[in-house]
C-alpha cells in the first residue's frame, strides 16, 4: 500500500506546458511511495486524452473521469474514495510541487501526531515568471479563519483518517468555490488542527486572469460558508464583520483591488 494518496481535479486544461510540469512535480517526487489519482471532471477540449498520454508510463498514476462537470468538491471525493494511502495529499493542475515537498510534509506528521493536517508556504508566479509569495500562519488558530483560509488548499497533507472522519468534502452550491475553506473549519471544529512549515514547497500560478472580478453570486457563496463555519468555530458575534468581508470588497473598484494586491 502506498503511504501517500495524492489527489487532483482538471477540467478543461488542455494545455500541455501548464499540465505537464504539474504531473510530473509529483511523479518526480523524492518522495516515491505514493499513487496518484487524477479525476477529469468531464472536460470537453481534450484534457482526459492529454493526461492520459502523459501519465501513461507510470503505473503509480490512476486516471478516473465524471460523465459530466461536477465540480472540484465532488471530483476530489472520487478520488478520495479510491485512495489507499495513510495520508492524502492535494495538489492542482496548474500548480508545480518542489521535488521534496512531499518527504518534508510526510516526517513532520510522522513526527508530530498532535497535528492532523500540514501545509506550507508558497511561490507565486505566472506565465513570465516568479513574482511573489505567499507566507502563511505557522501555528493556525481559530481567530486565523476570520481573514481566510489559513492553509493553501494545493499544499497540504492529511490523514486520511480525518478526512474519513469530515466525510470528505462538502458539495453544495455554497461550497463550489470554497470547498478547501469549509473544511478547514469544520475540521478545526472538530478540535482538531494543522501546521504550516515554513518553507516555500509549492509553486502557485497567479496569473493575470486571477485577477479578474470574481463573480459576486460566489461572493455571496463564500459568505454564507463563512456564516455557517464561524458559528461553528464560536467566532460570533465578531464573525458577522468577518462574514460580510467578501461582499463588500466584491463591490470595490477592480483597479483599486489590484493596485492593493500588488502592494501585498
Amino acid at each position: 500500500m502506498p503511504r501517500i494518496s495524492v489527489i487532483m481535479g482538471v477540467y478543461n486544461s488542455n494545455n500541455e506546458k501548464i499540465v505537464k510540469p504539474a504531473i510530473n512535480s509529483i511523479l518526480d517526487q523524492t518522495y516515491v511511495d505514493l499513487e496518484f489519482i487524477i479525476c477529469d471532471d468531464g472536460s470537453t477540449d481534450g484534457t482526459y486524452e492529454l493526461v492520459k498520454s502523459l501519465t501513461k508510463h507510470d503505473d503509480r498514476v490512476i486516471l478516473i473521469r465524471n460523465k459530466k462537470n461536477m465540480g472540484l468538491a465532488k471530483s476530489l471525493n472520487n478520488c478520495f474514495e479510491l485512495a489507499r494511502g495513510e495520508y492524502i495529499a492535494r495538489m492542482d493542475a496548474d500548480d508545480i510541487s518542489l521535488l521534496d515537498r512531499l518527504e518534508k510534509q510526510v516526517v513532520f506528521l510522522d513526527d508530530n501526531s498532535d497535528y492532523d493536517l500540514v501545509g506550507c508556504n508558497a511561490i507565486l508566479f505566472d506565465e513570465k515568471s516568479d513574482w511573489g509569495y505567499r507566507e502563511m500562519p505557522q501555528y493556525p488558530e481559530k481567530n486565523n479563519f476570520l481573514f481566510g483560509p489559513p492553509f493553501i488548499h494545493p499544499s497540504i497533507l492529511i490523514r486520511k483518517s480525518v478526512m474519513k472522519a469530515l466525510e470528505g468534502y462538502r458539495v453544495e452550491k455554497e461550497t463550489l468555490r470554497c470547498e478547501d475553506y469549509d473544511l478547514f473549519m469544520r475540521l478545526y471544529a472538530m478540535g482538531l488542527k494543522g501546521h504550516n512549515i515554513q518553507e516555500r514547497l509549492l509553486k502557485v500560478r497567479v496569473d493575470h486572469d486571477a485577477y479578474k472580478r470574481r463573480k459576486y453570486k460566489y461572493r455571496i457563496d463564500e459568505a454564507k460558508v463563512r456564516f455557517r463555519g464561524f458559528k461553528m468555530l464560536h467566532l460570533m458575534p465578531i464573525g458577522l464583520f468577518y462574514t460580510i468581508k467578501p461582499l463588500v470588497v466584491g463591490l470595490i473598484p477592480q483597479g483599486i483591488l489590484e493596485i492593493a494586491r500588488q502592494k501585498i
